[in-house]
């Protein structure tokens, strides 16, 4: 068990760096937007992107993934379960492209009545995007499969350094060489900000799938049968994914829908966004602990060691133990770290405390949402988190017109201390692990 526990702590460090560290970047990459575009209305308009980019990932994914580390688990040739999910990704995503493509405008006008004025050209853009980022999500499965954690962090770290560097040609080397050199730079325009923010996010996504094709050199043979299987369990997680990814990304979606003043909705969006950007930190957390994590249960199932839940109880009362005390050190220095961001988005940090909970109790979910991947009840995951999705958004719908993008912050904190909550006791009757509550609840009450 201990063995376990310290491959688990091991794997949690790497893939931390892998997700962690491009995240901080990330982050610091969204405060240089804050000071590169001209607007906090702009900033708005690129949180509510990327709200839709993640959203439709987990759609075009369907939960492959995770059905890819069950039945490569279940299976005796991983290969063969590999290859089948490569093949029906790949298809599935040609098959989203074409059809966007065909109906660029249309999607353009549609979108248009959301709020925002969406140029054709930045669909273009955002589609290629997403066509790499979920063609590439297998082959960063398949090497967590393999425990490469250490390619899998080159390649996650070569994506963020690499979209930096594309930034800061953008909006910095060019208006400098705009001004050298008009001749050859007269094609820039510093108020084409959002549109080098998301070439910069292709030409990233492009390079990072170059460094992904050994993984894709793989005997390429498709079972219609295993499919199905596979689709059958995966299915239900994507709902699950869905309706997980809308608890966090609804409200940048919807809110310049629901809030009233019309003018000043994506400035406010803005200001929510780069709020939310100070309790990223317990959401890296949670990622790194998770790319770690779902591989093992999934092998300690697979071995039936006999210890299997106290490990699983052991993990999870770990994650409680690091989540509260970066939490802690978040508030305990709020002061300080608040000038992280510029002065015209402090009127947003009291989201922080919220936000930064109700991602914790998003984290304590996912590790108790073990029972039904293990069990093969993964419709039990879905119909949770559509229930969360519906307390989401309930509130959302009910409080955003008076109350603004606070009501945001306690939706997802309301939404994700419930299906903690649902999650253990449907876990307690249907895969029973005896958690220690009475370490919890003092950790709790300490913190």
């Amino acid at each position: 068990m201990a063995g376990g526990m310290k491959t688990l702590a091991k794997e949690t460090v790497i893939y931390g760096f892998g997700s962690i560290v491009p995240k901080l970047l990330s982050w610091v990459l969204g405060l240089f937007w804050a000071f590169a575009l001209e607007t906090r209305a702009e900033m708005g308009a690129i949180t509510n992107f990327y709200a839709w980019v993640a959203l439709l990932q987990v759609i075009l994914t369907y939960g492959m993934e995770t059905g890819f580390f069950r039945f490569a688990n279940k299976e005796l040739d991983s290969n063969k379960v590999y290859s089948t999910a490569l093949i029906s990704i790949f298809t599935t995503t040609l098959f989203f492209l074409v059809v966007s493509f065909l109906f660029l405008h249309s999607i353009a006008n549609a979108l248009s009545g959301f709020g925002m004025a969406i140029k054709p050209h930045y669909l273009v853009v955002i589609f290629l995007i997403l066509g790499i980022d979920v063609f590439a999500a297998l082959p960063f499965a398949y090497l967590r499969f393999q425990k490469r954690p250490v390619k899998f962090a080159f390649v996650k770290m070569l994506n963020v350094v690499l979209t930096i560097l594309f930034n800061l040609f953008f909006f910095l080397l060019c208006p400098w060489l705009a001004e050298i050199s008009p001749a050859l730079f007269g094609w820039y325009d510093i108020k084409n900000g959002i549109d080098y923010i998301l070439y910069s996010n292709l030409l990233a996504s492009a390079s990072q799938f170059l460094f992904l094709t050994p993984e894709l050199r793989v005997k390429l043979r498709f079972d219609k049968k295993l499919l199905k299987q596979m689709l059958r369990y995966s299915c239900p997680i994507m709902i699950l994914g869905i309706a997980g990814v809308l608890n966090q990304t609804m409200d940048k979606i919807i809110f310049p829908i629901l809030y009233p003043h019309k003018a000043d909705a994506l400035t406010q969006l803005g200001i929510y966004g780069q709020s939310f950007k100070i309790a990223i930190i317990m959401v890296m957390f949670t990622q790194a602990f998770r790319y770690a994590f779902e591989p093992f249960i999934f092998a300690k199932n697979k071995a039936s060691s006999g210890d299997e839940k106290k490990s699983y109880a052991d993990a999870s009362k770990y994650f409680l133990i690091l989540g509260l005390l970066i939490f802690l050190f978040t508030m305990g220095y709020i002061d300080v770290i608040k000038f992280l961001i510029p002065r015209n988005y402090h009127e947003g940090l009291k989201v922080v405390p919220i936000v930064m909970l109700g991602e914790l109790f998003f984290g304590i979910y996912f590790n108790l949402s073990l029972w039904y991947k293990l069990t093969d009840k993964t419709h039990w995951g879905a119909y949770m988190s559509v229930m969360g999705f519906c307390i989401t958004l309930a509130i959302q719908v009910l409080f955003i017109p008076e109350f603004s993008y606070m009501a945001c912050a306690w939706a997802a904190f309301a939404a994700n201390l419930v299906m903690m909550v649902v999650s253990y006791f449907l876990g307690q009757k249907n895969y029973p692990i005896q958690y220690d509550l009475k370490s919890a609840g003092f950790y709790v009450v300490i913190a």
